[in-house]
């Protein structure tokens, strides 16, 4: 008899929750992950870098496990047909998990519950890919807060509420070595690799998970220039939990005050879709999905490629096609480009950084491109309209980035603008308050 620890949006030994409390149970614990064909079969891209990377990493776990006289199983399929064969070739006790909060794996993991409850086994679940989840930060009155500043002035104060020797509780790591002799003796090995799954390496760099002290202490300063590496790049690790969000949050909580807070954005935005699922189709603020969208097919085209004629807008886009990362200042003045100059539907901007985005997260991204369209938490006011010359002049004054990304700006070969600034935020203007009013 075993228990088993499944790997999801937590590829990792170390400060792992769920597989501390695995770790701690009464029973051998065999670890496992899934290569899922529900998520998988909807990537086009077939050297799309975030597979490669997950890949590599479980490559990297496995090594882990055998070092310690265990295997990591490794399955491709659907989930609830990889359980079925896991329960019919191996006597479980318990299922340890990581929660995720994203609709499908909701789904996917009630699923998987029932049919361990009617084999007798059952599925326990824990936090780990936040520091606070849906109702651990809430108003007097038990409402969720939709304001980003409330939410985190009293997400600082639980902070703070439990600290014990200079630590807060919320960011102790587990100690899972001291329990790791009860992983499961195993000689069973399993692998999969990127060609069974009808995919490629991808040769897409991947940011490391080692950023310098002195990047976090800087943040404040530099982050908001996108041809300085002034910010983390850790939103990958982030996403596919290869580093443990209570280490880099109680770093942060030492270096700098703004990088933390863009943690606990994190948070707010989980939250957010924990308590109002219908963000993931529709807007927050129900009153603009009267919008009278233009979604006009090939100024979209040319936003994707990067070829509308605003520098600071094509460089964002160029870079983040090239590398699967875009500066954050930058995603929000392609995405209010988007959804204010061209006046297209926020969820085709969403979808498409969804598919481009190594550091791709529901919550996140979601919260991000609602807030430049104005219709989510916490948004901006649909007047507040980026002008992306004044952007370019304030962030990329010596035009850097947008040489590095636009190499022929300045030439003949160079497109005109595809909309007039003066004339586009004249129509935007006019479209919403009639949609709104």
């Amino acid at each position: 008899m075993i228990n088993i620890f499944w790997h999801r949006r937590d590829i990792r030994i170390n400060d792992n929750a769920g597989l501390y409390h695995a770790l701690k149970s009464d029973k051998p614990v065999q670890s496992i992950f899934i290569f899922d064909t529900e998520i998988l079969s909807k990537l086009e891209d077939k050297k799309d870098a975030r597979v490669s990377f997950i890949h590599d990493e479980i490559t990297k776990l496995q090594k882990q496990y055998e070092s310690y006289g265990g295997q990591l199983w490794v399955y491709y399929g659907k989930p609830i047909d990889v359980w079925k064969k896991i329960l019919k070739d191996n006597k479980v006790s318990n299922v340890y998990i990581n929660r995720d909060y994203e609709s499908y794996a909701l789904q996917r993991d009630d699923s998987i519950s029932k049919l361990l409850d009617s084999k007798g086994s059952e599925l326990r679940s824990y936090k780990d890919h936040v520091i606070f989840e849906k109702d651990e930060i809430l108003k007097k009155d038990g409402d969720p807060y939709v304001v980003f500043t409330p939410y985190k002035r009293k997400w600082l104060e639980k902070i703070e509420s439990r600290v014990e020797k200079g630590l807060s509780y919320y960011y102790k790591p587990y100690p899972n070595e001291q329990y790791i002799d009860n992983i499961h003796k195993t000689k069973v090995e399993s692998s999969i690799t990127l060609e069974d799954m009808g995919f490629e390496k991808s040769h897409i760099e991947i940011p490391s998970t080692s950023t310098s002290q002195k990047v976090i202490k800087q943040y404040s300063e530099q982050r908001n220039f996108p041809a300085v590496e002034g910010t983390s790049r850790l939103g990958i690790h982030f996403r596919f939990g290869t580093i443990s969000i209570r280490q880099k949050a109680y770093k942060a909580s030492k270096l700098s005050d703004v990088f933390l807070s863009e943690l606990v954005w994190r948070d707010f935005y989980s939250q957010i879709l924990a308590h109002f699922p219908h963000v993931e189709k529709n807007a927050f603020r129900a009153k603009y999905e009267a919008i009278e969208w233009r979604n006009n097919e090939t100024e979209f085209k040319a936003w994707c490629e990067g070829k509308t004629g605003y520098p600071i807008v094509d460089a964002g886009m160029r870079e983040l096609n090239a590398t699967g990362y875009m500066h954050n200042r930058v995603r929000m003045i392609t995405a209010s480009f988007l959804t204010k100059h061209l006046l297209i539907d926020w969820r085709w901007g969403e979808a498409y950084f969804a598919e481009k985005l190594l550091d791709f997260d529901l919550s996140s991204n979601n919260g991000g491109w609602q807030w430049a369209a104005g219709c989510g938490t916490d948004a901006a006011p649909y007047f507040r309209i980026f002008n992306p010359y004044t952007q370019q002049v304030k962030f990329d004054k010596q035009w850097y980035y947008i040489k590095k990304w636009v190499p022929e700006y300045d030439t003949d070969a160079y497109p005109e603008a595809i909309v007039d600034h003066k004339e586009a935020r004249e129509r935007c203007l006019r479209v919403y308050k009639e949609a709104l009013n």
